[in-house]
């Protein structure tokens, strides 16, 4: 099969709008939290998020334009645009023929849910007369993001969307992959954006006790394995990947920031919001992940764990990496101590801070977790607290959602061979 090699990132996040901040505020340990400012949350039993700051849309989309989207495509835009430059990609000078070879596989788990919540209230709050925006349906539909980065670049290779909760934009990413490697693409544009910062989304999983209520200290919510951690801290933003078949990316002389090798997916099949206890879907998603890769576990440097903060799933997690790695010397962070969840768009981002880890030879610090829980197993090496520097080959990005879905992704430092 092909070679996949990564050629462009791109990224809108709480912790910035570009790669380069993004790497530097994640590297400094810098926190993305601050208070809701996108709905009044005085009555919500959480008060802050991970927000997307000195975002405009009109960087990227005429003024005219900007009220067809909804602001998770907006944001799906803006990172696709960056990834496509960083990859010196200039479709306007490609033959049919050629975007032909072109996709876009593109995640989210709400979609246009803000579109979907201001539609209604309109509505409810009217006098009952049918007023929808004739850009409703397509504002609010998961797939539009995924259409309108392959309409505004005139691209007609696969083109779909992938919806796995919070494994979706690693789902998306696996998908691409194996397109390239089996000979269906040339260039894939993967990745996921997620604007669910709004009162149906902060209320239903306040209602699930999914989000921490530390208001009181909110930049120290997000702590991942510590056993005082009550929640994830909800966020928002987008992440874009340009996959490219090795061999077309060496033809066009492409700048090649890494090397994809290897994804898994597998299921719990266990409950509807809550892991497996024992990380069932998570063993067999890492196991297939290595499988595919032609790797052995002691091979992985470093884990990018999904560590959301919440009590069940960081355990279960760390008790699946401990069955599928048992003593090797892997080392593990949380860097959504620092972003938030970004739920649908986690694996996409947690992808591009993966193959910056592997570029830099870096490994991110996991901020705020001060006790690790007792029930941790021992001999699993947690990163707390600083980044540190080591050798990076090969990187794992773990991601699951609810419904037990789970996806894993490995990642390769590209040394030019």
């Amino acid at each position: 099969m092909k070679r996949v090699v990564v050629t462009g990132m791109g990224v809108v996040s709480p912790l910035g709008n570009s790669v380069d901040e993004l790497w530097k505020n994640i590297l400094a340990g810098k926190s993305g939290v601050g208070p809701i400012t996108k709905f009044d949350s005085t009555k919500f039993k959480t008060h802050f998020a991970c927000e997307v700051k000195d975002f405009n849309a009109e960087d990227y989309v005429e003024k005219k334009e900007v009220r067809k989207y909804d602001v998770y495509t907006q944001y799906a835009i803006a990172a696709s645009d960056q990834a496509i430059q960083a990859a010196g990609l200039d479709f306007s000078t490609m033959s049919e023929e050629d975007r032909c070879e072109v996709g876009v596989i593109w995640a989210t788990g709400n979609g246009g849910i803000g579109t979907f919540e201001q539609q209604l209230k309109e509505y409810h709050l009217g006098d009952g007369t049918p007023r929808f925006s004739p850009y409703f349906i397509p504002k609010m539909i998961v797939d539009i993001a995924a259409g309108v980065i392959s309409i505004r670049n005139s691209l007609h290779g696969p083109n779909y969307c992938t919806v796995s909760a919070c494994a979706s934009s690693n789902t998306a990413i696996i998908s691409a992959f194996d397109t390239i490697r089996l000979g269906k693409a040339n260039i894939m544009i993967a990745g996921g954006s997620e604007a669910a910062i709004t009162d149906s989304s902060v209320g239903g999983f306040n209602a699930a006790q999914a989000l921490s209520k530390r208001n009181d200290d909110p930049e120290r919510a997000s702590r991942p394995f510590d056993k005082d951690r009550d929640g994830f801290v909800i966020a928002e933003g987008a992440a874009a990947l340009i996959l490219e078949d090795y061999d077309y990316a060496i033809a066009r002389g492409a700048t090649i920031y890494g090397e994809m090798v290897g994804g898994g997916m597998a299921a719990d099949a266990y409950h509807l919001t809550g892991t497996h206890p024992q990380g069932l879907g998570a063993v067999q998603g890492m196991k297939k992940a290595l499988k595919d890769a032609g790797i052995q576990p002691e091979q992985i440097d470093y884990i990018n764990a999904h560590a959301t903060s919440t009590g069940l799933g960081d355990l279960s997690e760390l008790l699946g990496i401990k069955k599928v790695f048992n003593d090797a010397p892997v080392l593990i962070s949380g860097t959504k101590s620092m972003t938030g969840h970004l739920l649908g768009a986690a694996g996409a981002l947690e992808a591009v801070i993966s193959v910056l880890s592997a570029q830099h030879d870096m490994v991110p610090g996991t901020t705020n977790t001060e006790t690790l829980d007792e029930s941790i197993p021992e001999g699993l090496h947690i990163v707390l607290g600083k980044s540190v520097a080591k050798k990076i080959n090969y990187v794992m990005n773990n991601t699951f959602g609810f419904g037990g879905h789970t996806a894993t992704s490995i990642f390769k430092k590209y040394e030019g061979k």
